[in-house]
């Protein structure tokens, strides 16, 4: 709660930025999941993840939920670059289109969230999920509600 707490005094990218730079602590989902964010700028942001067999699911592949995750964060946090000292956001809506399987010998994996649209009460965004060398192993699309 401190961490969000933090987050209402600040703009959102200047937040996003501390986060990134270590000043303060990622979210909890952050640690559960071993990812992080690593890149912010104005409408984009970028997390970063090295899979494992510690995110299989029981039929030997990462989870897809944990593409949707990342992605959900990079596209989410995109919009947050764009928010006010005191503004916020929240997901209204997300789609995910999993295109390859994930698993633990993938390799490091980058989420890239990108502002598609910012408007006074709606945003939308697009992710895509890649390997070092740009595969694509998910892409998606949200709708946030601006608050």
């Amino acid at each position: 709660m401190r961490l969000a707490e933090a987050g209402r005094k600040m703009a959102g990218i200047e937040f996003l930025r501390a986060i990134r730079d270590g000043k303060l602590p990622h979210p909890p989902i952050c640690a559960l999941l071993n990812y992080r964010l690593v890149e912010v700028e104005p409408g984009h942001a970028v997390f970063e993840i090295k899979t494992g067999e510690h995110h299989y699911n029981p039929i030997g592949v990462v989870h897809g939920g944990i593409a949707m995750t990342l992605l959900d964060s990079a596209m989410g946090c995109a919009v947050q670059t764009q928010m006010p000292v005191g503004g916020g956001y929240t997901t209204l809506e997300a789609k995910i289109n999993l295109v390859r399987a994930v698993t633990a010998e993938t390799g490091a994996l980058r989420a890239i969230g990108k502002v598609v649209h910012l408007g006074k009460r709606i945003a939308t965004a697009e992710g895509r999920l890649e390997d070092a060398a740009g595969k694509l192993y998910a892409h998606a699309t949200t709708t946030c509600l601006i608050l």
